[in-house]
């Protein structure tokens, strides 16, 4: 669940240096598709945008990874990509680029969308202005703030005896099992909505709720936050409408589960782990 921290090698800033003037890293997106070169698995790494023949209808300043600046773009929805470019979705892109450069896309990403559908006030309508010290909109007008939205989830692997419980959503496709996941509402705290989602999705209560871990998640501005819980009570019904199936699973009977780019996919594999070594 643990991996090496981004900020030692990312620095993140709002506003670039004077002197930031060579190549940097762009993070260039056409509705919401990441310009990529398939072939060498990388992102631009130019002075301008102009270099492959874009122009950019915003850019936004993310800050320096390893010392060199990267800026994130947004190209309007009929651009087609550089000769030898590809715009693929972030999640068509895992595992091919950087680990580095593939969490700061979910970071870009957020900022372009955030950039474009705050122009103008939310409050009065009129046109925002940019502030140079922070990652936020000011209204002239009435003096509204906005800030890059986050929205909190939980994400939870409910543990009984040895066995993990999966459920298969009906988004899901396929056979694909993972475990149970849902927006945290007002009012709640993190422990209180795990108990919620479980109640709400299987129909059984947990105990000794453990935080795990934590994933940015970009789809679209998701903090999924990680737990372990352990089975207290109750037997398991679904409504069919959202949950089409859920089951406790052991190890040697998983179904089909997410992929590594997903912090369900840890839990799992940590549970895989942890329960691998039990006689």
């Amino acid at each position: 669940m643990k991996r090496d921290s981004i900020y030692r090698r990312y620095i993140p800033a709002v506003s670039p240096e004077k002197d930031n003037d060579g190549d940097a890293y762009w993070f260039v997106f056409c509705s919401d598709r990441l310009l990529f070169d398939p072939d060498k698995g990388t992102i631009p790494y130019i002075k301008s945008l102009t270099e492959v023949g874009l122009s950019p209808q915003r850019v936004q300043y993310l800050g320096a990874l390893e010392e060199q600046p990267c800026y994130s773009a947004e190209v309007a929805p009929d651009t087609d990509p550089p000769e030898g470019w590809s715009f693929g979705s972030l999640r068509s892109v895992y595992g091919i680029l950087d680990e580095d450069i593939y969490l700061l896309s979910g970071k870009a990403i957020q900022i372009v969308n955030w950039d474009r559908t705050h122009l103008y006030c939310g409050s009065c309508g009129h046109e925002t202005q940019p502030l140079q010290d922070e990652r936020a909109k000011k209204c002239p007008e009435c003096g509204h703030m906005s800030f890059p939205r986050l929205s909190p989830a939980v994400i939870v692997a409910v543990i009984r005896d040895d066995k993990i419980l999966l459920t298969h959503n009906v988004v899901f496709r396929n056979n694909l099992h993972s475990i149970i996941a849902g927006f945290v509402e007002p009012g709640e705290t993190l422990e209180e909505c795990i108990r919620r989602e479980v109640m709400e999705e299987v129909g059984i209560t947990v105990k000794n709720i453990e935080y795990l871990g934590s994933q940015p998640w970009p789809f679209p501005n998701s903090l999924m936050i990680g737990f372990t819980a352990e089975y207290e009570s109750g037997e398991i019904t679904t409504d069919d409408k959202e949950i089409l199936d859920a089951g406790w699973y052991g190890v040697d009977n998983l179904p089909e589960i997410p992929s590594g780019m997903s912090i369900a996919r840890q839990i799992i594999d940590w549970f895989i782990e942890n329960r691998s070594g039990i006689d």
